[in-house]
């Protein structure tokens, strides 16, 4: 169906003007895997965002993990689910990925050297998850 024939009007219409994100009056356009971010904010968020990227880079600090391992550590986490985040951090760089060519396979999974940068960013984000929970709920021992 044709703009005109769907009874939709373009009088006055004016496409969008390209307007960069301004951080402290500086432009910011980043180009990662063909992809655009106006904001690094954005780009942090795309690799981190949701709701298990956090918690598996959170078990990985300081500890190098099978899949069963951190299945059994992420209780309310599916197989599939697991299975795709753990590919995205791969892809990402922030997680290495190490098979052993032995029957029935090994696969071992730790943070790269680049994804342990995140270790002061994951160790705030905990701090405020529980300062959060103490003011707002509560603790509750399992």
């Amino acid at each position: 169906m044709s703009v005109a024939a769907s009874g939709v009007s373009l009088v006055g219409y004016q496409p969008l003007n390209f307007q960069p994100m301004l951080k402290n009056g500086k432009s910011v356009l980043l180009d990662v895997n063909s992809r655009r971010y106006y904001c690094q904010v954005e780009l942090a968020m795309d690799l981190l965002g949701g709701k298990w990227k956090g918690v598996i880079l959170w078990y990985l600090q300081g500890d190098t993990l099978r899949f069963t391992e951190l299945r059994k550590r992420i209780v309310t986490i599916s197989e599939k689910m697991l299975i795709r985040e753990l590919r995205e951090l791969e892809k990402a760089g922030l997680i290495t990925r190490k098979v052993y060519p032995e029957v029935p396979p090994k696969v071992e999974y730790s943070l790269s050297d680049f994804g342990q940068t995140l270790a002061p960013l994951l160790s705030a984000v905990s701090d405020f998850g529980m300062s959060y929970a103490l003011k707002f709920g509560q603790q509750v021992e399992e």
